[in-house]
C-alpha cells in the first residue's frame, strides 16, 4: 500500500483541536475501508510555524487519501506520495 501526505492548512491550533482532527481522520479512513478500498489513516506531523499540518495516510491513490481528509473535515492544499524505506522493506 502506498502511503500519502495530505497538506492541510492549519492556523495556530490548541493540542485538542489537532487531537480532534486526527480522530475525525481515523475515523473517515475507517469508514472508507472496503472490500475494495483500504484507507489507513496513520499520523499527523504539525509545524506551528507554517501553520501546516500533514496527515499521512495509508491508501490505494492520493485521491483516496484526498477523500478521508475531506470526510474528516479538512481541506486538503495538496496531497503527496511520501515513500519511507523502512516501509518499502515491509
Amino acid at each position: 500500500m502506498k502511503q500519502f501526505l495530505v497538506e492541510v492548512f492549519t492556523p495556530r491550533v490548541a493540542a485538542d483541536e489537532l487531537a480532534s482532527a486526527e480522530r475525525r481522520a481515523a475515523v473517515a479512513a475507517a469508514q472508507l475501508s472496503g472490500a475494495d478500498v483500504g484507507v489507513r489513516y496513520v499520523r499527523a506531523t504539525y509545524i506551528p510555524e507554517d501553520e501546516i499540518c500533514f496527515f499521512v495516510f495509508d491508501a490505494p491513490t492520493g485521491r483516496d487519501a484526498a477523500l478521508a481528509a475531506q470526510r474528516a473535515g479538512l481541506e486538503p492544499i495538496r496531497v503527496v506520495q511520501a515513500l519511507s524505506p523502512e516501509k518499502e522493506e515491509q
